[in-house]
């Protein structure tokens, strides 16, 4: 019993272990999923691994208050059946010496002295083994009586342990369903058809044509401007252009005053 008591509690820590990568798992798949179904898995798992939390609290108490207590019932039985034995040779010694008083009666009837020493022998060997026997039915009441007690006092303990763990688990289990059933599905649906379908034909086309048109005045007004600044370029380098062809007439015509200057004084000399 007290074997199948501890393979109990080391299938409860092995499903507390899977439980745990159950727990993993599911935060992990709850990272690729829609906004509102990511939240409900990971509250989930808050609670289920919560859960394990009292599982493993569940496991040692079994250990210390179930397993335990039956363990050291094997030392207990071991000095039980020292006892035992301790009687068996009383009563057998009992019985030689009964055995050998007979066979002396046969063999020397006459002989008053062997015979009584035989019988001293023999109350002395029936003294003791009434003597063991009674203490052996003492200690095995006593034994029986605590067995007793032991039993009820472990199988309570048992039950308290899983009354307690599970009482808390359904408690816990109940906002964990709340949890999850607190799920948005409509929500969650549109982000899904959202990222699954993106806009349509005609929008995405008038997005186009928007953006194309915002360029095409961008790149208008910059031609526009660009062609204002040329033209103003154009006409200031035409009025550069007028004024140093006036500068140059104006340079021509004063040198061909001065040759005529000269030229007069030339003929007014030769006169």
């Amino acid at each position: 019993m007290c074997q199948l008591f501890a393979a109990y509690a080391r299938k409860t820590a092995r499903l507390r272990d899977k439980a745990d990568l159950l727990v993993r798992e599911i935060g992990l798949y709850a990272d690729t999923e829609t906004p509102d179904l990511k939240r409900g898995m990971k509250q989930f798992a808050e609670h289920l691994a919560k859960i394990q939390d009292y599982r493993q609290a569940e496991v040692e108490r079994l250990e210390a208050r179930v397993i335990e207590p039956l363990k050291s019932y094997g030392a207990v039985v071991k000095r039980k059946r020292e006892d035992l034995k301790a009687t068996q040779s009383a009563r057998d010694r009992e019985a030689k010496q009964m055995a050998q008083l007979e066979k002396t009666r046969l063999r020397n009837p006459s002989d008053r002295q062997i015979i009584t020493q035989a019988e001293t022998e023999l109350q002395r060997a029936t003294m003791d083994a009434t003597r063991t026997t009674k203490q052996l039915e003492e200690t095995i009441d006593e034994f029986e009586r605590q067995k007793i007690q032991d039993i009820k006092k472990v199988f309570g303990e048992f039950v308290t342990v899983e009354m307690s763990f599970h009482a808390k688990a359904l408690e816990i289990y109940t906002v964990a369903f709340q949890s999850i059933q607190s799920v948005d599905e409509d929500a969650d649906l549109e982000v899904f058809r959202n990222c699954l379908h993106p806009p349509d034909f005609q929008s995405r086309l008038d997005i186009v044509r928007a953006n194309s048109k915002t360029s095409l005045n961008h790149t208008g007004s910059f031609l526009s401007t660009s062609g204002t600044l040329q033209q103003q370029r154009a006409s200031s380098r035409q009025t550069r252009r007028g004024e140093e062809e006036d500068e140059e007439e104006d340079e021509d015509e004063s040198e061909e005053e001065d040759g005529d200057e000269d030229e007069d004084e030339d003929s007014d000399d030769k006169r």
